[in-house]
């Protein structure tokens, strides 16, 4: 066999073996998912939307928390809740929840 027949039968040596070899990974995928019951992702909280935070404070406020509603969004780095990163709504209302315990 010449050179190039000799390459042409490695070449095709080699993709028969990673043929098998592909078979054999995916046998074991499938057998090994089969066994274990896959993991569950943790479950996330939904995202708080303004509307939800704003009805909250609103209430707050007609009962005369608006001086501290103000000083929340002031500690948050918000002169109003529109400019209120959403990532901060849970602790906002966290911290406002306190205000009702406190009259």
């Amino acid at each position: 066999m010449s050179k190039m027949g000799d390459m042409a039968a490695s070449i095709a040596e080699l993709r028969n073996a990673a043929a098998a070899i592909n078979g054999v990974a995916d046998w074991l995928t499938e057998a090994l998912s089969a066994k274990e019951p896959a993991e569950e992702a943790p479950a996330t909280e939904p995202m708080l939307c303004l509307e939800e935070v704003r009805v909250v404070l609103a209430e707050k406020s007609r009962k005369g928390h608006t001086a501290e509603i103000r000083s929340l969004l002031l500690k948050y780095g918000a002169d109003k809740l529109s400019q209120l990163d959403p990532a901060n709504y849970k602790a906002l209302l966290a911290d406002a929840e306190v205000l009702k315990v406190a009259t």
